[in-house]
């Protein structure tokens, strides 16, 4: 019997601690599906979620992140249409300049009112669940 499972992914809200108002980092993605994301990708064999967290910050935006917290695990089946994937999100924070780079086609830093709404995956639920849990102090329900 062939077993087939969900792939590992890792995302990361990185809040950019030395600007006003932490604005988070968000990249523009040159591959399928197109659109604004956050910064992350797939989970190799034999790393750790929080060593392929801080590779993917480092090849996408070239920045050294800080780890911060493990904020939530996004699973549903349908949140990437390529594949059935999991992300492990993390909360980090970095400081510095922000360059794209590995399959990020532009960056930008945003601030949470100027967010575009072209997100893709899930990643406006998962920003919703960040700005209510930074600001409010409410963690998403399971």
């Amino acid at each position: 019997m062939a077993y087939r499972n969900p792939a590992p992914t890792v995302d990361l809200i990185i809040e950019m601690v030395d600007r006003p108002h932490r604005p988070i980092v968000l990249i523009e993605r040159l591959n399928v599906p197109y659109g604004w994301a956050l910064p992350g990708g797939f989970v190799d064999y034999g790393e750790s979620v929080e060593a392929a967290a801080r590779r993917e910050a480092q090849e996408e935006t070239h920045l050294a992140v800080t780890l911060i917290e493990q904020f939530q695990v996004y699973s549903a089946p349908e949140r990437d249409q390529r594949q059935h994937t999991l992300s492990i999100v993390f909360i980090a924070t970095a400081a510095g300049e922000a360059i794209a780079q590995d399959d990020a086609k532009n960056l930008k830093v945003f601030n949470p009112w100027e967010v575009p709404s072209n997100l893709c995956f899930d990643h406006d639920q998962i920003l919703q669940d960040y700005w209510r849990y930074r600001y409010y102090g409410h963690r998403p329900r399971l």
